[in-house]
């Protein structure tokens, strides 16, 4: 359902071509804002996803990069803003992981899973930035992960973790730095979205969470009455506090 405060925006959401980052691009569009679907080396995907945003009315375009890579983010950019304007809102979802004991992780997947989800995020607000300052307007949504804000611990997914609760301060620590510059920095945090079959015992509510519920917390942080609300993270968790994971 198209939203007043998100008709004619453009938003970039990095790893789009499928899954979670497929459903907050899906949900942008429904909302009225043309759409970029970055992907990495899903192209078939992406374009079926783009195809899908436009079955909203949105303008949709795909751009392929690297998130981790400064040079390959400037051209994503650049792609974008060629294709459809300025980007207003940038969805970092880009980030991989590694289930494996942290001992049996080699410091390639180590290095992989930190750049990805923490480096990426990094330098994709850094990019989106200029133009959002330009127009003193712009909305960062980062994806963090439900066990950062409570610092929870376990014996696997080390990188992960580690990389998460540095998105969670660098989401607060961005949102402080513009301050007075129009845009807002904040996080939403799912701990096992439907797609997965982890732990199913463990299910709060009955169930996991949905791409909607996710998608729905994002899209509030995009709204125009969320203008007071930056550097703060929404958890869709359903409730779940454990001591560890």
């Amino acid at each position: 359902m198209e939203d007043a405060d998100l008709a004619g925006r453009v938003a970039l959401v990095t790893g789009s071509a499928s899954g979670l980052g497929r459903g907050l691009a899906l949900a942008l569009a429904d909302a009225g804002a043309d759409v970029a679907i970055h992907y990495y080396s899903s192209d078939e995907a992406a374009a079926a996803t783009a195809a899908d945003a436009e079955a909203f009315g949105a303008s949709a375009t795909t751009v392929q990069g690297d998130v981790t890579d400064p040079e390959s983010v400037d051209a994503m950019f650049e792609s974008v803003e060629a294709d459809l304007g300025s980007v207003d809102v940038l969805v970092n979802n880009v980030g991989d992981f590694d289930p494996r004991h942290w001992e049996e992780i080699d410091l390639d997947a180590w290095n992989r899973v930190l750049s990805t989800n923490l480096t990426g995020t990094m330098l994709c607000a850094r990019r989106a930035l200029s133009g959002m300052r330009d127009q003193e307007w712009g909305r960062i949504v980062n994806v963090g992960y439900a066990g950062s804000e409570k610092a929870l611990t376990g014996p696997t997914n080390f990188p992960y973790f580690v990389a998460k609760t540095g998105v969670l301060m660098f989401t607060r620590m961005l949102a402080a730095d513009t301050q007075h510059d129009g845009i807002t920095v904040n996080a939403v945090s799912p701990y096992v979205i439907e797609t997965s079959d982890e732990f199913p015992e463990a299910a709060p509510r009955g169930r996991w969470a949905t791409v909607e519920d996710v998608a729905n917390a994002a899209l509030f942080f995009c709204r125009s009455d969320s203008d007071y609300v930056s550097g703060e993270n929404i958890e869709i968790d359903g409730g779940y506090l454990p001591e560890s994971i």
